[in-house]
């Protein structure tokens, strides 16, 4: 079901440095939500091949595994911002939806400030922290026979975290131009499913 949205802004309300940076963040988080969408394609080849090796000439592979699992973990952490960006995560709106476009926002960036970032700069932290160690001792999976480097994936976990960050800053800074507005920066689709 589809509810309607407050009217958008046009954003002239705003200065152009405000406006470039909100947009400029956006940019950023779709063009490496684009990007990340392509690792679909090697996931899904390499899933096929597995397949195939294994019921068609009874030859499994070693390798199809790890592979499955790194691209597809890659591929859901780090579009994650994009998601973000675009309004996708799954959120509870059973209140939310019946407020003013300030209160919405109100309670968006008190949500940012003080849970949101915390848990971002401790995942950034705690993150960075694991994959420096797996770098630096070279780290293989035990998941498999095949034993891959797992530092690169591991590498994958504070990137998400800045990506994440970066796009929470223009969350605030679209949560400060609807509290003085009144209107939203761009229409969020509601979608009720079930």
């Amino acid at each position: 079901m589809a509810t309607a949205s407050p009217p958008v802004g046009t954003h002239q309300e705003v200065s152009p440095a405000f406006r470039t940076a909100v947009e400029g963040l956006d940019t950023f988080a779709n063009v490496c939500g684009m990007l990340t969408a392509w690792l679909i394609i090697p996931m899904t080849v390499a899933v096929t091949w597995e397949v195939v090796a294994r019921h068609f000439f009874r030859a499994p592979t070693i390798w199809a595994f790890d592979v499955t699992y790194m691209l597809y973990g890659t591929h859901f952490m780090l579009g994650t911002a994009y998601t973000l960006m675009k309004v996708g995560h799954v959120r509870t709106d059973m209140l939310y939806q019946n407020w003013s476009v300030r209160r919405q926002n109100w309670v968006d960036i008190i949500g940012y400030l003080f849970f949101y970032f915390p848990a971002m700069a401790f995942f950034l932290y705690y993150g960075f922290q694991e994959s420096s160690h797996s770098w630096s001792i070279g780290e293989t999976s035990d998941a498999s026979p095949w034993r891959p480097i797992v530092y690169p994936f591991k590498t994958v976990i504070p990137v998400t975290a800045l990506l994440l960050i970066i796009q929470g800053i223009a969350e605030v800074m679209k949560c400060v131009y609807a509290i003085r507005t009144g209107r939203l920066w761009v229409k969020r689709e509601m979608v009720e499913i079930g």
